[in-house]
């Protein structure tokens, strides 16, 4: 075992403290990483304060995390000390299910996804411990090449606001021809505005906030729509072939149902607390299909970060001091962050 230090919680109630605790020595699949950067995720937030129910203590959380690989176990063959990498939300699975052999292993048939925190290693171990500390240990099968041609703290987001918002685009096939609209611009959807331009898509954002239209604009959207003024809305019924919906918060489903063409997607990535309510009828005069989308697997997330390199696409984001990291939290309740935090974890020694 060797020490480690981070954030953590031992409570819901309690605010992110430095903790020092122990993280297992490499075994022979393993790669140790110094945690250069880590991104804040709103789901940070809900399982440190215990809003889904599921959350273990103690817990240091974070699941945004790019760093450099300085040491590596006897049998690993896809990286080496120095390298730069990444790890997103999952640190582990079963491996012999259909969906751990085709590269979705976020969706474990076994249940046996090992998530990077608030988790259990396999057959009931150990609880791992996330991204806000100095280093951290995973199999390489687990493990992502980062380019050192894009800068890192941008990086750190894409290993959740990404590629959480990359795998619907491409498993869809948004692309030249289609009128993609984005809901809502914040960590998820400004990630959306990105990819949709990049692959070609005509880009509306969506939005209550009339405010943001600049910066969707300066993002790459090529439309703005404010949707509290009714005759703006009503003018865009049957206009999109796909809406991604990255709101976490109740809506009127129905409102932008109505938007999508014959044939029309509706892709929810946002989870709002309360359950989905929307016409049928909505759904069935036009073709119109609503679905959902989490993660991607390990190799559509190397994907999406090589896509990125190519493309010169990053995150927006504000880097913190691990000390302002409750601050932080604070102000993305509040939306009040353009579009990410992410920490710089060798505040951790100052």
């Amino acid at each position: 075992m060797q020490a480690a230090k981070g954030y953590a919680v031992h409570n819901e109630k309690d605010s992110l403290k430095p903790w020092d605790f122990q993280r297992r020595d490499p075994g022979p699949h393993d790669v140790q990483i110094q945690i250069l950067y880590c991104g804040v995720c709103h789901s940070d937030i809900h399982q440190v304060r215990g809003e889904w129910g599921n959350s273990m203590y103690p817990m240091v959380p974070g699941h945004e995390i790019v760093g450099r690989i300085t040491a590596v176990g006897k049998s690993v063959t896809k990286f080496k000390t120095g390298d730069l990498a990444g790890i997103g939300c999952m640190v582990d699975s079963c491996r012999e299910c259909n969906n751990c052999k085709n590269g979705q292993e976020q969706f474990c048939e076994k249940g046996e996804t090992v998530m990077t925190y608030n988790g259990r290693e396999r057959n009931g171990g150990a609880l791992t411990f996330g991204g806000y500390s100095d280093i951290i240990l995973c199999d390489e099968k687990y493990v992502v090449s980062v380019s050192d041609k894009l800068p890192l703290s941008g990086v750190a987001p894409l290993l959740c606001a990404g590629i959480t918002t990359y795998s619907p685009l491409k498993r869809w096939k948004v692309g030249k021809g289609h009128k993609l609209a984005v809901l809502g611009l914040g960590g998820l959807g400004h990630m959306a505005v990105k990819f949709g331009v990049a692959f070609g898509a005509e880009v509306t954002v969506l939005s209550t906030s009339p405010s943001k239209e600049n910066d969707a604009r300066k993002l790459g959207a090529h439309k703005f729509c404010n949707t509290r003024n009714e005759e703006a809305t009503k003018a865009l019924a049957g206009y999109f072939d796909f809406i991604i919906d990255t709101v976490s918060a109740p809506h009127n489903y129905d409102m932008y149902l109505n938007m999508l063409t014959t044939n029309g997607v509706m892709i929810c990535v946002g989870v709002p607390p309360e359950p989905i309510k929307l016409t049928g009828f909505l759904l069935l005069g036009n073709n119109r299909t609503i679905t959902g989308s989490m993660i991607g697997g390990i190799p559509e997330t190397q994907e999406m970060l090589d896509f990125c390199a190519v493309n010169n696409i990053v995150s927006d984001v504000e880097v913190i001091d691990i000390s302002y990291v409750n601050e932080a939290y604070e102000r993305v309740v509040k939306s009040d962050v353009k579009y990410r935090f992410v920490i710089d974890l060798q505040s951790l020694a100052r």
